[in-house]
């Protein structure tokens, strides 16, 4: 891994979102939002502005907790091995007020494809979870499509792999491809304006 931490403006992300959501539209409008707390809900919420056109009817953004950093107890965090769910689906109120994913289009949406294990647990809980779902109720038939959207894909090895099968024709979308470097997003920063300072310097603006 890279020594020099990239530092990532929000005017970046902003674009970034943007010029994604010109792609994601293109492929078919996700009828719900899946987002991975805590770095995926920033470009969660500004990619649907991207994504919904004036008139039409708002996208819902839901959201999932999973934890795979680990804090070392010096300040720092490590990358950790096993994925621990700290928030998930209410699929009984989600029913109730949008109708459940089953056929539905869902975009799952994080900041950074580091090792591929969040986001590989995501994909594989919510298939199963509307797999089952859907076998209850004789809705087999109905393929529900999962794409999945994060800002930056570390070119690196990676410890899982996401089964395509299990995607239903959606597709994977990284705005940017970069090198295996810590990445320090603006939400992160305790002093913002050093933040842009650096961002700017490193051409993240």
């Amino acid at each position: 891994m890279s020594s020099e931490k990239l530092h990532i403006s929000y005017n970046f992300i902003h674009k970034l979102c943007q010029e994604t959501a010109v792609k994601i539209r293109e492929d078919g409008k996700p009828d719900v939002i899946v987002a991975i707390g805590g770095g995926g809900f920033i470009p969660a919420r500004i990619l649907r502005s991207f994504i919904k056109l004036p008139g039409e009817k708002n996208i819902p953004i839901q959201a999932i907790g999973l934890s795979l950093y680990e804090d070392m107890g010096n300040g720092e965090d490590a990358i950790g091995k096993e994925v621990i769910r700290t928030q998930w689906l209410d699929f009984g109120a989600l029913s109730q007020h949008f109708d459940s994913l089953i056929g539905k289009t869902v975009l799952i949406i994080d900041e950074v494809d580091d090792t591929r294990t969040t986001l590989h647990y995501a994909v594989s809980e919510l298939y199963k979870d509307v797999k089952e779902m859907a076998e209850k109720l004789g809705r087999q038939d109905e393929i529900t499509k999962f794409n999945i959207f994060v800002l930056h894909n570390k070119n690196k090895p990676k410890r899982a792999e996401i089964d395509f099968k299990m995607l239903g024709g959606g597709q994977y979308y990284a705005a940017r491809d970069v090198p295996d470097a810590w990445i320090a997003y603006p939400w992160e920063a305790v002093d913002i304006d050093e933040h842009q300072k650096q961002a700017e310097r490193q051409g993240f603006v």
